[in-house]
């Protein structure tokens, strides 16, 4: 490490910590020395000074825990480089989108994908339209990260198997929260971007002509997996006067539908109000620290509503129990976790609080109390 002074705001640090030693670690700058106040009070002390110079601070101690360290790192202003890895899992989750596409929605047999691989093209709208529904999501989050200069990444697309080819979305966030209109903004960009997304892929599906059931497929008999309508689809479809179910059972709806069906269903997850989801990001700026209050619930939510589904309709676990009962256990790890805190605790404007409530209302939508059920045929 080199002890040279570093160019910071150090005079910030004058009121707040015992300066002793300074370093330069690479990219890094180390303040080494004693906290004069609560760490909470010394990064909301420095933090806005450290970023104005391009760094963002952080409480720490040594090994030995004989010394406190403020360490400083610069703010990425981008993607350094060629971001590989976001280009890796796009191009494998695109193909994973075409391969389970083309066979379960559009009924293209094995065979002929062993023999013209090529034929798993076929499923190109339903891959644009799932997705373009989660990037626009995660990319909604990317653009008011960088607007409000917060360290965010690129959207990493996450391949996978039956039904839909993805898990999902993520973007990383690193540092800290400045205030809580930040962290609102963050957050519900999200789904709203998502939600917007989600209602034009369903328009074009809907408006696109049904889709023919291979006469094989017909006659096979046992069980098949129904997706139910969210109310928010039933909505789309009155208001643009088309079906969504054909009594030819020779006939069924455009994939691309499928899309807007997964947009509708990532929403509701990413809007339950715990740790570091949209809902908990968005509650924790709405509601301040009683956020954790109703973060507690939730988990006990999904269990009653997985019990409900099990012992009070009789479904089976394939049937949204499983469902439910994973979502309780998931929100029980990231409960527990936390959501992120903001330095400036100063509550949200109006303004922001009824976006934030129409967003939850758009989010109810979207619900389904057994969005997946399994009907023998």
């Amino acid at each position: 490490m080199d002890s040279a002074e570093p160019d910071t705001p150090r005079e910030a640090l004058q009121s707040v910590f015992h300066l002793r030693e300074t370093y330069r670690d690479g990219e890094r700058l180390l303040f080494y020395g004693e906290a004069l106040v609560s760490r909470e009070a010394l990064i909301e002390e420095v933090w806005p000074a450290f970023r104005e110079a391009g760094y963002e601070a952080h409480l720490a101690t040594t090994r030995s825990g004989s010394e406190d360290v403020v360490v400083a790192e610069p703010v990425s202003n981008g993607p350094e480089g060629v971001p590989w890895k976001n280009l890796g899992l796009l191009v494998a989750t695109v193909l994973s989108t075409l391969f389970v596409g083309s066979v379960t929605w559009y009924y293209v047999p094995l065979a002929q994908i062993q023999q013209n691989p090529l034929a798993i093209l076929q499923a190109w709208p339903f891959t644009v339209a799932v997705l373009g529904v989660l990037s626009a999501h995660e990319l909604g989050h990317y653009v008011l990260g960088r607007y409000h200069g917060v360290d965010v990444s690129l959207p990493y697309l996450i391949p996978f198997i039956f039904p839909f080819g993805t898990l999902g979305a993520i973007i990383r966030m690193r540092g800290q929260m400045p205030d809580r209109r930040t962290l609102f903004d963050i957050g519900v960009a999200g789904p709203l971007a998502g939600l917007a997304a989600t209602i034009v892929v369903t328009v074009v599906g809907l408006s696109l002509d049904p889709l023919t059931v291979p006469p094989r497929v017909l006659e096979q008999s046992g069980e098949v997996i129904v997706f139910n309508n969210p109310p928010l689809l039933d909505l789309i479809a009155t208001a643009i006067g088309q079906p969504t179910s054909y009594t030819d059972p020779a006939k069924t709806v455009h994939p691309v539908i499928i899309g807007g069906w997964v947009g509708m269903f990532f929403t509701v997850l990413n809007l339950l109000p715990v740790g570091q989801l949209d809902g908990g990001h968005m509650l924790r700026a709405m509601l301040g620290e009683r956020q954790e209050t109703v973060a507690a619930v939730v988990p006990l939510a999904l269990f009653g509503l997985a019990g409900y589904l099990h012992y009070g309709r009789g479904l089976g676990l394939n049937e949204s129990v499983g469902l439910w009962a994973f979502w309780g256990l998931f929100a029980t790890f990231i409960a527990y976790n936390g959501p992120a805190d903001p330095i400036d605790e100063t509550p949200l404007d109006r303004r922001r609080q009824l976006v934030g409530v129409v967003t939850f209302a758009l989010g109810a939508l979207c619900f389904l109390l057994v969005p997946i059920q399994i009907i023998g045929v």
